[in-house]
């Protein structure tokens, strides 16, 4: 696997906006993206200015990016939201709410009180290789969600040191911009070098050409040791970037902010026994990395040039693998202190399915059981029954994990018969304080966007139809192929009363402005929420970007004369609304560059993906997709890596109560 650690950040509902110090005041989308831009985002590297602060003086509010479809990715500063979302994880851990709802969802799940089992690592204190593989794992017994077994699990374990002594290396001349040009640091097989270096000082630097200065440091290791490229013994000022590449220019791995401050610690293991080169960069806006590694010159400007200190090393890494079963619908949360700063989980036929190095626990709403507050922590939704690998890395020292195991939301309580969403398309006034807004706001109704596309007030009724249509196939029929005790209903405002406040009702509001809500946003959820806990939240899909004349998050822009119009726009709001409901069921947002279109794609860009657009780039013909559900990646600047199963999660949100 790739191991990125980088910069992915968000809060709960307390935190769910940032005020922006700088910038303009409730931006809508800007240009697309440059390709620099492009390719940092693939890497996982923001794209946005760092150091966002709550209470800033502005009237802008970004939201959280993990909650919302953001029009722009150049406003979205993942690195300050990780920070805050890292902060209320630990506060949320330490309050004492979160242990009434997780002695209740343990007593519905198992009909009995939160039970541990404690495993104590079986691998020597002080070695490694005992259980350093999915196929070496620990097994442990006795961990589930059936009535007689245990729905807590806790591992207390330790890595040991296995670092080999640094010696100095000096600082290398310029121009080392480039792999032909690397420095060499004289690691064979392992080894480990600390130097320093400074950023701006060659050829390509702001007294040079302005095109960025790259220093690449050639390293040889054996297949199996990790590698580790490390400023973070720098001034945490010193806004670093750091990568892995082959010999042959492929990116391999990459870090933005894991060390104090804005500093970069990296650790990749080597699949193969190979030359590699590590390089260190400046952090730049228009694009972080070279367009071609093998040239020094090759860079996007704009790039920050600190000087940096620099541990680079080629050890065995000691990594331990536990592995528990599960069965399908299962909901397991972890988290883990101490040494450990990473968690990994893998399906039983060996895919990854969530890698993590942060905290996200505080998008939970308050009735979740899910754990938090750790340096990494975890949720998923099994799929398929079977034995299940968690594997923790990166430390050294004694670690302590907690995993717990419960059954969905609404299949342990007794009175979600039926789940509601309420598409409302009124209008409404609406504290938006609860997506991170500014207060109490009234947002204008669905009725007044109609024109924008080029419709009729007449075809406004036919219009909500579709689109109630489109959500229901999203989120009530795709759903029940993999769980066909799907128990959920959309109703809306041209139709029916608003139900919203009564029990086991969720709603969306569909209308409005970003001027009018305060948020700087397309839409944007409440929570996220794995396996359903809570379910009486909003979501709200602003309508003023996406019926913008154009733009690459509008509507009009795939638009023409020959569309049907009403097809195509009830079509793609309809995936806006269900990648909100998503998120309220308990998804994160999956890549929105990659080859899947899925439901759950990011904002920022790539809106043509989920809005359906087909290959001739025009909607409403007969080549638009059906954009589902789906397994995907997760987007790498959110921080995670590994598949998600979307479809999976949003169906077992559903469940019948049992």
């Amino acid at each position: 696997m790739i191991n990125r650690r980088h910069i992915a950040a968000a809060a709960a509902t307390a935190v769910a906006g940032l005020v922006v110090a700088s910038g303009p005041a409730l931006a809508g989308p800007a240009g697309d993206l440059t390709p620099g831009q492009r390719d940092a985002l693939a890497a996982g590297v923001q794209v946005a200015p760092k150091g966002a602060t709550a209470g800033a003086k502005s009237t802008a509010v970004q939201p959280n990016p993990y909650l919302a479809q953001l029009p722009d990715a150049t406003t979205i500063d993942y690195t300050t939201w990780r920070e805050a979302m890292a902060r209320d994880g630990r506060a949320r851990a330490k309050g004492s709410t979160l242990k009434s709802v997780q002695k209740a969802a343990a007593a519905a799940t198992t009909a009995r009180a939160v039970r541990t089992i404690v495993h104590d690592e079986e691998e020597p204190a002080g070695t490694s290789g005992a259980n350093d593989t999915r196929e070496n794992a620990e097994p442990i017994a006795g961990f589930g969600t059936g009535a007689k077994q245990a729905s807590q699990l806790r591992i207390l374990g330790s890595m040991p040191d296995l670092a080999p002594t640094a010696t100095a290396l000096a600082p290398v001349a310029e121009d080392n911009g480039s792999i032909p040009l690397a420095g060499n640091t004289g690691i064979t097989g392992s080894g480990a070098r600390t130097t320093t270096g400074q950023l701006g000082d060659g050829p390509h630097g702001s007294a040079g050409d302005g095109t960025n200065d790259f220093d690449f440091y050639k390293l040889t290791v054996n297949a199996g040791n990790t590698i580790l490229v490390d400023t973070s013994a720098s001034a945490a000022t010193a806004d670093t970037i750091v990568a892995v590449y082959s010999s042959t220019g492929e990116r391999l791995a990459v870090d933005d902010d894991s060390g104090p401050g804005f500093t970069s610690v990296l650790s990749w293991t080597a699949p193969a026994t190979a030359t590699y080169y590590a390089m260190v960069a400046g952090y730049a806006i228009p694009g972080s990395f070279p367009r071609d590694p093998m040239d020094s010159g090759s860079g996007f400007g704009g790039a920050t040039e600190p000087a940096y200190s620099l541990r680079i090393a080629a050890f065995a890494v000691d990594h331990d693998f536990y592995s528990f079963a599960l069965k399908p619908g299962d909901v397991v949360g972890g988290t883990v202190t101490g040494s450990s700063r990473a968690l990994t989980l893998y399906r039983p036929d060996g895919v990854q399915m969530m890698g993590t190095d942060q905290d996200a626990s505080s998008l939970y709403p308050p009735t979740s059981p899910l754990p938090g507050g750790g340096n990494a922590v975890l949720a998923y939704v099994a799929e398929s029954a079977g034995q299940y690998v968690l594997e923790l890395g990166s430390g050294v020292g004694a670690y302590d994990v907690t995993v717990n195991g419960f059954r969905p939301g609404s299949e342990i309580d007794p009175s979600t018969r039926t789940q509601t969403v309420f598409l409302d398309f009124d209008g409404a006034t609406v504290n938006t304080a609860i997506w991170g807004g500014p207060g109490v706001r009234t947002l204008s109704p669905f009725g007044s966007f109609v024109a924008k596309w080029g419709l009729t007030r007449a075809q406004e009724g036919a219009l909500i139809d579709a689109i109630t249509a489109e959500v229901t196939e999203n989120i009530k029929q795709d759903l029940r192929a993999v769980n066909s005790d799907v128990r959920v209903k959309v109703l809306n405002s041209k139709d029916h009363a608003d139900p919203f406040g009564k029990e086991n009702v969720s709603r969306v509001i569909v209308g409005g402005t970003i001027a009018q809500s305060g948020i700087s946003t397309i839409g944007i959820a409440q929570f996220i929420d794995p396996g359903n806990y809570g379910h009486e939240d909003s979501a709200v899909v602003l309508l003023d970007v996406l019926s913008d004349p154009s733009g690459p998050a509008s509507l009009n822009t795939y638009l023409n004369a020959g569309s049907d119009r009403v097809g195509f726009v009830s079509q793609a709001v309809g995936n806006v609304i269900a990648h909100e409901v998503g998120h309220m069921i308990g998804n994160y947002h999956t890549d929105n560059a990659n080859p899947q279109h899925s439901l759950m794609d990011a904002g920022g860009t790539g809106f043509g993906n989920l809005f359906g657009v087909g290959p001739d780039n025009v909607g409403g013909t007969a080549d638009d997709e059906d954009v589902d559900f789906a397994l995907d990646d997760y987007i790498p600047a959110e921080g995670f890596t590994g598949k998600e199963n979307t479809l999976n999660v949003a169906a077992w949100a559903y469940t019948a109560p049992r």
